[in-house]
C-alpha cells in the first residue's frame, strides 16, 4: 500500500461513526484482564526478592540470574510463536500458554531451592510467550485504527495496574505468610483466567455468527482497517526472513526494546531498590511501589488512549501523532535517572513515577504499530520479532541492574545506564523505524 492510499484509508476510518454495539470493548477487556494476571505472574517474585534471598542465600547478582530467567524462553520462543499465532490463530495458542502459567506458579511454590525455581521461571517463560503478540494480533483484527491506542492502553495498562494491586497484595501475602503463598496465589487465579478465555473469547466473524457482535460493529471494524482473522499465513520462516529485512522491523524493535529494559529494571528492582537505599520492609516497600505504578496506569489510559485515539481522528495523522507521543513520553522517561541524585524517598517516588508514567504512555503508542505497519497476515510474526528483540535486550536489565548493585553498592549507576538506552529508543522510533504504512508481502515465489 502506498502513502496516498494510507493516507487516505486513515482519513475516511476516522470520519466513521463508531456504532451502538459494545462487544470490541469487551473482548478488550478480557486480553486487559489476560494481561493482569501475566503481569501478576511476574510480579510476585519482584516483591518475594528479598525473601528468596534469605531463604536461599543469594547475591544481587544471582538473583539478577534468577529474575531474568523467565526471559529466556520467553524471549526465545517471539519470533516462533508469533509465526504459529499467524498458522493457527489467537484463541488456541493462549488456551495452551495460560495453562502453562499456572503450572509454573505452582512449581516455583513447590520450589525449595534455587534449581526448581529457575526451571519454573523458564517453564512461565514458554507460557506467557504467546500473550503479548496475540494481543496485538487480536487488537488488530478487534479494533479500527482509530480506537487501537485506547485499546492497547487497555491491554497494556492492565500489566501496570497488576503491579498497583499485585505489589501490595503479594506484599501481604509474604509478610504474613512466606513467599510460597505468594505464588499459590497466581497458579489460581491463572487457572481461574483459563476458565473465562476458554469460554468467553472468539474471533470478530465467529462473534457475529454466535449473535454476540451486530454486523454494523463488525462493519465498522472493518472499515477501519482491521485484519482479516481468516487470513491465516503459512507461518513459513520465508515471512520472517523478509520482516528482518525491512528497516522499519528493526526501527520498531529496537525502540520498543530501550522500554522494555527500562521497564524490567523498575518490575523487578523496584521493592529492592527502596529497601536497600531507604530502609523501608518489605510491606512498606510494596505500598511506595504502588505509586509510580498508579500514576502510570492514569497516564497511559488518558494520553495514549483516550488523547492520542482522538487526536488521530481528528487529524488523521497517524505516524505525525504517535511519533510526538513517543518521542515526549521517552523523554519523560528520562526522569528515572534522577533517582540516582536523591536521598529521600519522597523525591525518588516523584522520579520515579514521572518516570513510570513516560514509560507506560510510550507504550500503546509504540505496539499499536505493530497492527499498521505488519503485511497482511503477518501480524503475529512482527509482533513476535519485535516482542523477541525487546525482551533479547530486556534480559540483560535485571541482569546489569544486580551487578552494578553488587559492585557499587547502589542503584544509581543500573539508572544512568537505563538513561542511556532511553535515548538510543527514541532515535530508533524516529529515525530508524520512518513512516508508519503497511510493509508489502514477501514476494510470491516464482
Amino acid at each position: 500500500m502506498n502513502n496516498v492510499e494510507t493516507q487516505h484509508t486513515t482519513d475516511t476510518s476516522a470520519q466513521l461513526t463508531a456504532p451502538r454495539g459494545r462487544t470490541r470493548w469487551f473482548i478488550g477487556g478480557l486480553l486487559g484482564a489476560g494481561m493482569f494476571v501475566n503481569y501478576i505472574d511476574r510480579v510476585n517474585l519482584s516483591v518475594a526478592t528479598p525473601a528468596i534471598m534469605d531463604d536461599f542465600g543469594l547475591s544481587a547478582a544471582q538473583m539478577g540470574v534468577l529474575a531474568s530467567a523467565f526471559l529466556w524462553t520467553y524471549a526465545m520462543l517471539q519470533m516462533p510463536i508469533g509465526t504459529i499465532i499467524d498458522k493457527i490463530g489467537v484463541p488456541w495458542v493462549n488456551r495452551v500458554g495460560v495453562f502453562l502459567w499456572a503450572v509454573a506458579s505452582f512449581l516455583s511454590a513447590a520450589a525449595g531451592g534455587l534449581g526448581l525455581m529457575i526451571v519454573a521461571r523458564l517453564l512461565l517463560g514458554v507460557g506467557e510467550a504467546p500473550t503479548v503478540p496475540a494481543g496485538w494480533k487480536a487488537i488488530g483484527q478487534w479494533f479500527p485504527k482509530q480506537e487501537r491506542g485506547t485499546a492497547t492502553a487497555i491491554f497494556d495498562g492492565c500489566a501496570k495496574i497488576s503491579n498497583v494491586i499485585g505489589i501490595p497484595i503479594m506484599a501481604f501475602l509474604v509478610s504474613t505468610f512466606s513467599w510460597h503463598a505468594a505464588f499459590l496465589f497466581t497458579g489460581a487465579l491463572s487457572l481461574l483466567y483459563l476458565v473465562a478465555w476458554w469460554l468467553l473469547y472468539r474471533t470478530p466473524s465467529a462473534a457475529v455468527a454466535d449473535g454476540r457482535m451486530s454486523e454494523e460493529e463488525h462493519a465498522y471494524v472493518k472499515a477501519g482497517d482491521a485484519e482479516n482473522e481468516d487470513n491465516l499465513s503459512e507461518g513459513s520462516l520465508r515471512g520472517v526472513g523478509h520482516l528482518l529485512r525491512r528497516r522499519k522491523t528493526w526501527g520498531l524493535a529496537l525502540g520498543y526494546a530501550s522500554y522494555t529494559y527500562a521497564y524490567y529494571v523498575l518490575l523487578t528492582w523496584l521493592p529492592g531498590y527502596l529497601q536497600k537505599e531507604f530502609g523501608v520492609n518489605l510491606l512498606q516497600g510494596g505500598l511506595y511501589s504502588m505509586i509510580p505504578w498508579l500514576v502510570a496506569v492514569i497516564a497511559q489510559f488518558l494520553i495514549a488512549g483516550l488523547l492520542m485515539d482522538r487526536w488521530v481522528a481528528r487529524t488523521g495523522q497517524v505516524t505525525k501523532v504517535r511519533r510526538i507521543v513517543l518521542v515526549v513520553s521517552m523523554l519523560a522517561a528520562l526522569a528515572v535517572t534522577g533517582a540516582a541524585y536523591v536521598d529521600t524517598i519522597g523525591a525518588a517516588i516523584v522520579f520515579i513515577s514521572i518516570g513510570a508514567a513516560g514509560l507506560a504512555v510510550s507504550v500503546p503508542a509504540g505496539s499499536s504499530i505493530v497492527s499498521l505497519i505488519a503485511p497482511e497476515g503477518l501480524t503475529g510474526t512482527l509482533g513476535g520479532i519485535v516482542n523477541f528483540v525487546a525482551n533479547l535486550i530486556g534480559i540483560a536489565a535485571p541482569i546489569v541492574t544486580g551487578m552494578v548493585v553488587d559492585r557499587t553498592g547502589s542503584f544509581a549507576g543500573a539508572f544512568i545506564v537505563t538513561g542511556v538506552v532511553l535515548l538510543a529508543g527514541i532515535v530508533c522510533y524516529t529515525v530508524v523505524l520512518g513512516r508508519m504504512d503497511r510493509m508489502a508481502p514477501p514476494p510470491v515465489p516464482a
